[in-house]
């Protein structure tokens, strides 16, 4: 969000109007656009088609498709959860300001198992092997350092950062690799968890399924998009 990181009851990032795009003036650009966040149906893809835009960008219902190349238990886990056992008041993604090194807002969708567990991120070591979310920053001998605030603590404020950018960081590398089936096992056995991420409407996957369905097709979900 805009301004100074504001949380909600939740802990969760409060979004205002300097938030909100200004689709007039993006149309005005003349050039194509999509919109994305919750626009995963045929009443909001209208919607963004009548704004002016090109068309939209979905993820979370194809995101638990068979084509998908999400983990499959990760997949069935999920498809049970907000599928198959249709609650009317089913549990929604949290955007979590802390979990990405990088401090930006990342969605979790709460599944056992994965780090949105805080046992399962606690028992887990912190380490830094794959540094792809690393960041450079000049150390205090003028040399440039890579650190990431997901890495051990000791070696964190070692490089010059401080203890509150450590607090609730989360190993987004190593997660979403599990989340692909391409979990990494540390030399001591330790099998790296996966931290689905999901859109807030994976609260409406059942509309896609429809009744009695436990697998979805990609077809299924362009077709119902479509209308």
């Amino acid at each position: 969000p805009r301004g100074a990181l504001q949380l909600d009851e939740r802990g969760e990032p409060v979004y205002g109007p300097k938030d909100a795009p200004d689709i007039a003036a993006i149309r005005a650009l003349g050039l194509p656009f999509w919109l994305a966040g919750s626009y995963g149906s045929s009443e909001k893809l209208r919607e963004a088609r009548e704004l002016g835009a090109t068309g939209i960008q979905v993820g979370t219902a194809f995101a638990f498709c068979e084509e998908s190349g999400l983990a499959e238990p990760l997949k069935r886990a999920a498809i049970a959860k907000w599928v198959l056992e249709r609650n009317a008041s089913p549990e929604r993604v949290r955007t979590d300001p802390q979990a990405s090194p990088t401090a930006f807002p990342f969605k979790v969708a709460p599944l056992d198992g994965t780090l949105s567990d805080d046992a399962i991120y606690a028992a887990r070591a912190r380490r830094c092997d794959l540094g792809y979310l690393r960041q450079v920053v000049v150390g205090a001998d003028g040399k440039l350092v890579y650190r990431c605030g997901g890495e051990p603590i000791e070696d964190f404020l070692r490089k010059g950062g401080t203890i509150e950018e450590t607090v609730g960081r989360k190993c987004l590398c190593n997660a979403l690799m599990a989340n692909a089936d391409m979990a990494q096992t540390q030399i001591d056995g330790y099998v790296e968890p996966a931290l689905v991420t999901a859109g807030d409407d994976i609260v409406d996957l059942p509309r896609f399924f429809g009744p009695d369905r436990e697998v979805l097709y990609a077809k299924d979900v362009v077709e119902q998009l479509l209308g």
